[in-house]
């Protein structure tokens, strides 16, 4: 099995501590690494192989720290521009036997509970195994609006047939999926044979994958390394896996899990992972040894401190 990471997001909702030439998975967060460094840990003892898509812009970041967790074993896809997902992951599809299985994950979210997932991988190889295409569902701790969900049907197991995704809900409408049981949010990670996703993208989208081989065709290969061309990759609809194929599948299945999962995709979801204390302050160290903020009188705050003492003073 081969670990795709997905990684060339901007993580524009983190600006301005994630930007373009820093993009979000690539800064030091978590115990002074990266979520791209987690993402890395996490699944290189779970797979054969780690294959990374990447802009070309932001090759040198994942090298580097890569080099940090003196990991050199990993493989790249370099794309010129951006085509959302789906292309992404066809690209890499067409690199491989059909009957490799993919782990795609993206390079950006947090997971703390590694046994659970290690636990969900395993179901979700089982299933891809049988020809399924397998996504991952996070059980939902409370009505969130800004993620999709996936509706499963029958009763709640270790992998469900998915009835249909929806889009962004209304508060009412979270509340609602709540409450069924069987609406998971969908955590943008799949997993499934090389051979079968090409056979659903054929199938759902077959301009996609005939300009992806063209893509691979003309792409050149530098050790480890496969660079795609600008005008091929431009020549690619642009379109996200869950559109292009996912959701016009008959062979979706889910794995719901409860992982500890966060997309850490806003400050509000960089507080909730650092809050602690009576005052429910939450403070992000950016530098190692950063001085702990001085706190006076004040609540609910979100500090990211680098090398400066910050103090705040009645402010919540």
């Amino acid at each position: 099995m081969i670990n795709l990471i997905l990684s060339g997001g901007s993580g524009t909702r983190l600006w301005p501590l994630s930007r373009t030439l820093l993009p979000k998975q690539f800064v030091r967060l978590f115990d002074d690494r990266s979520l791209f460094q987690e993402t890395v840990l996490r699944n290189k003892e779970l797979v054969d192989k780690v294959l990374i898509v990447s802009n070309a812009e932001q090759y040198f970041l994942a090298v580097d720290q890569l080099g940090q967790l003196e990991y050199s074993a990993a493989e790249f896809l370099l794309e010129p521009v951006g085509r959302n997902t789906a292309p992404a992951i066809a690209l890499a599809c067409l690199l491989q036997d059909p009957e490799e299985l993919l782990l795609v994950t993206t390079s950006d979210h947090l997971i703390k509970n590694q046994a659970a997932y290690k636990q969900a991988v395993k179901e979700a190889e089982g299933a891809a195994q049988s020809g399924a295409l397998v996504t991952f569902g996070i059980k939902p701790e409370y009505a969130e609006t800004g993620f999709g969900y996936i509706e499963a049907s029958g009763s709640v197991g270790k992998v469900m047939d998915v009835k249909r995704f929806h889009e962004k809900p209304t508060a009412d409408v979270a509340s609602a999926y709540v409450e069924q049981g069987n609406f998971f949010w969908n955590s943008g990670m799949f997993c499934f044979k090389a051979g079968v996703f090409l056979e659903e993208l054929q199938a759902h989208n077959p301009e996609m994958l005939e300009a992806c081989k063209a893509a691979i065709t003309s792409a050149s290969n530098e050790g480890r390394c496969t660079r795609v061309d600008l005008k091929a990759m431009q020549a690619i609809p642009e379109d996200s896996i869950d559109f292009a194929v996912m959701e016009k599948s008959t062979k979706v299945q889910v794995v719901p899990c409860e992982l500890n999962w966060s997309d850490v995709g806003s400050f509000d979801a960089l507080y909730d992972e650092f809050a602690q204390g009576e005052a429910d302050n939450a403070v992000v160290p950016m530098v190692a040894g950063s001085p702990e903020p001085l706190c006076l009188n004040s609540y609910n705050n979100l500090v990211v401190a680098r090398e400066r003492q910050v103090t705040l003073v009645d402010i919540d």
